[in-house]
């Protein structure tokens, strides 16, 4: 799965403890979320979707090949 979590919580001004904070997860699971080393759950992608103000088609993604 891709996503434009680092690319849209920078242009949001928060840095990655901020973010996790808010989604309730520690700042090494955002961390490898944004580097796509972990796959969160639907609910998590929510989540992180609701605190930067964006859709879950804007920030997540499978690429061509992923599924």
């Amino acid at each position: 799965m891709q996503n434009n979590v680092r690319a849209l919580r920078v242009a949001a001004h928060l840095s990655q403890v901020e973010l996790a904070s808010a989604a309730g997860i520690t700042r090494q699971t955002l961390s490898l979320i944004e580097k796509g080393a972990y796959n969160p759950s639907l609910k998590l992608c929510l989540n992180i979707c609701y605190r930067l103000g964006q859709t879950l088609d804007q920030v997540f993604w499978v690429a061509p090949g992923d599924q």
